[in-house]
């Protein structure tokens, strides 16, 4: 690794040599390669990371290059997950990318999990969330929150140092059916703004620098530019 490449970074002195090589060794799993996902690999993979693994079954679709970066017109109707391994590693060959081009649920996101040192969320469903929660908190690895819907966001960073959960902030509810999110608007600018935070704590997590935001939940409007934190304790 060429640490010119990160001397902007380096320089800093909170993160110095020191956090780019405990950030080269790190690795995450990015779980979702959507709105999200797509500005999370992109500043994880340029920053420096170790190894990525990127997660998602779905196709590009023209629908989703509003807000997805990782991708464009060219790739409508290719997988994500594979796709984006490509354009990440030609970002970055010193980091090493793992597509998963399946969704993960139960029966694999623990074995898959178990591989990485911080699970970033790039979904956009309840469900799969719960299930980051679970694995986490079994695994004892952080889980790096993100969530967006209209103008507002959400970040915080979950089951880090005995810290709470996503369960915590968003009791489960008995539900009679199979529930399917609705589909709801959203800035194209807005998971920009919310995936580049989650990378942010990614890399605060990885390098063991600065205050995170453990028991903490940031919410954003993007429409007044209002950036708010909420205590969980």
């Amino acid at each position: 690794m060429k640490l010119e490449r990160f001397e902007r970074q380096i320089m800093l002195p909170e993160f110095g040599e020191k956090g780019q090589a405990a950030l080269a060794s790190a690795s995450v799993l990015i779980v979702g390669a959507g709105g999200l996902g797509a500005p999370a690999a992109l500043y994880l993979a340029a920053a420096g990371t170790g190894r990525i693994g990127i997660a998602d079954g779905d196709r590009v679709a023209l629908s989703n290059l509003q807000r997805q970066v990782l991708y464009c017109e060219s790739d409508i109707g290719r997988g994500k997950a594979g796709k984006a391994a490509e354009r990440l590693s030609a970002l970055s060959s010193a980091c090493t990318i793992i597509p998963y081009n399946y969704m993960l649920e139960k029966g694999n996101i623990e074995s898959i999990a178990s591989d990485y040192d911080i699970i970033v969320d790039g979904c956009d469903n309840p469900d799969t969330r719960y299930l980051m929660d679970e694995v986490s908190k079994r695994l004892g690895k952080p889980y790096v929150y993100g969530a967006i819907s209209g103008f507002e966001g959400q970040a915080s960073l979950f089951n880090y140092l005995g810290g709470k959960g996503y369960e915590d902030l968003f009791p489960r509810r008995k539900k009679d059916g199979a529930d399917t999110p609705p589909v709801t608007g959203v800035i194209g600018a807005l998971p920009g703004i919310i995936g580049s935070i989650e990378a942010m704590e990614a890399i605060k997590v990885a390098a063991g620098i600065g205050e995170t935001l453990r028991n903490r939940l940031l919410v954003v409007n993007a429409l007044t530019m209002e950036f708010n934190t909420f205590s969980l304790d």
